[in-house]
């Protein structure tokens, strides 16, 4: 339970916010790199409250600008593309994607733009997304190197959806393992069918839906090991541990071990949803296994556009809302056919995230023994704000992972992070 004041401290990512300050000091994933073409036209991106418009030059070199033109805040996504920057069409001012003022047509003294700076923001092209740095010029902490970054483009898969809620009830979605084997029942029963790495790691949380879980603190964020007892074929006992982690302020690694999620407000109350799948051996961004993965979990095109979970699609139509019950199929619920009456894992996520509306009213919410890492989520972001610095990661080391536990053996031995680095042991 948060009160409202701290509640607010959390949610809120406008500038003077305590939540939007703290975000500005870290590179923030923005968009999947698709959409843009060299010398193609300006895209508008809302990232952050903020607007701001998004360009690749002749060169393919990609740049952010402020939506508003530094001149009389006429709008950069009307400007003129040209080879080597944007051209206001209000009166001609040019910005190179450095935020050089290249002209001002409508003034005559030929040194006045050399006295100016164009409003950019650096821009980095990792993982298969762009990524931006807000803050002061200067103050970048080190860029993310997260493992699958070295990956080969077939063996990464980066999609996303978006949502109008707040980016924090997003979050909680993903380090709550008990409600797997609840809400996403019917995908689960599937699993056991199934070709997909994504399926087989999940299929035995539907056979203990209360599992015990434990804790870790890390100066970044934490892990949490949810842990389920089992017999196996010879009836003796074991247990499963899935191990969750999450890195403030906005990445969520996934307990199958090869799967995260950036959750990055868009604004207080939309939030683009990150997906990235990856394969050390398999080419899951080929067919046929991209379009079976994206399917399974209901994150292909169709799906997406259906329930209005793209930036195109988003709060447009007849999308899913309380006034259409969030297009819940109950004649399938009463059939037997469904637990949920959603058609996917995305779906099932995304309804029972956006339900409690924009910005959940955590004052009133009565957490119990389940809701340990939503407990430590709560601590983790008030910290940060409360610190206002960067985290500092051992990116290669900072990994999910599950597998059934030797006698006596401890999960956090799991967790490449938490373990001692070769460096301390020598020590």
């Amino acid at each position: 339970m948060l009160n409202h004041q701290d509640n607010e401290r959390i949610c809120r990512v406008g500038r003077e916010q305590p939540m939007g300050k703290f975000l500005r000091r870290n590179w923030l994933p923005f968009l999947l790199p698709e959409p843009l073409v060299a010398g193609g036209d300006p895209q508008a991106v809302q990232l952050l409250g903020e607007d701001f418009v998004v360009w690749r030059d002749a060169h393919g070199r990609p740049a952010l600008f402020a939506d508003g033109c530094l001149h009389r805040g006429a709008s950069m996504l009307l400007a003129r593309a040209e080879p080597d920057g944007l051209r206001c069409i209000y009166h001609g001012w040019k910005f190179g994607i450095d935020g050089k003022v290249l002209e001002t047509p409508n003034v005559s003294d030929p040194d006045f733009k050399d006295r100016l700076r164009g409003r950019t923001f650096p821009v980095r092209e990792a993982g298969g997304l762009f990524w931006t740095y807000l803050g002061a010029p200067g103050t970048e902490p080190e860029f993310p190197h997260w493992h699958w970054m070295d990956l080969p483009e077939s063996n990464r898969l980066v999609v996303e959806h978006v949502q109008e809620c707040n980016f924090v009830q997003v979050i909680e979605g993903l380090i709550d393992s008990t409600h797997l084997g609840f809400l996403h029942a019917d995908a689960v029963r599937k699993t056991s069918d199934s070709s997909l790495e994504y399926a087989n790691k999940i299929s035995s949380v539907q056979f203990n839906l209360a599992p015990r879980l434990e804790a870790q603190d890390t100066e970044y964020g934490f892990f949490y090991a949810a842990l389920r007892d089992r017999v196996d074929g010879q009836g003796a006992l074991q247990t499963e541990a899935r191990v969750t982690g999450f890195v403030a302020p906005f990445t969520v690694l996934n307990a199958n071990g090869d799967i995260a999620s950036h959750i990055v407000p868009l604004s207080d109350t939309r939030t683009a949803f990150i997906h990235i799948y990856w394969s050390e051996t398999q080419k899951i961004n080929e067919e046929p296994l991209r379009t079976e993965q994206l399917k399974f979990v209901g994150l292909d095109p169709e799906c997406l556009a259906s329930f209005g979970l793209t930036r195109s699609t988003l709060g447009k139509g007849e999308y899913p809302q309380r006034s259409n019950r969030f297009h819940q199929n109950r004649q399938s619920m009463r059939n037997g056919e469904s637990w949920s009456g959603m058609p996917g894992l995305t779906e099932e996520d995304t309804v029972v995230t956006v339900s409690p509306g924009p910005i959940r009213d955590r004052s009133v919410e009565m957490l119990c023994s389940s809701d340990l890492a939503i407990a430590k989520l709560y601590r983790t972001l008030l910290r940060s704000v409360d610190e206002q610095q960067p985290p500092v990661v051992d990116w290669p080391r900072v990994r999910a992972a599950n597998k059934v536990l030797a006698a006596g053996e401890d999960w956090r031995g799991m967790v490449p992070a938490l373990a001692p680095s070769a460096a301390e042991t020598a020590r």
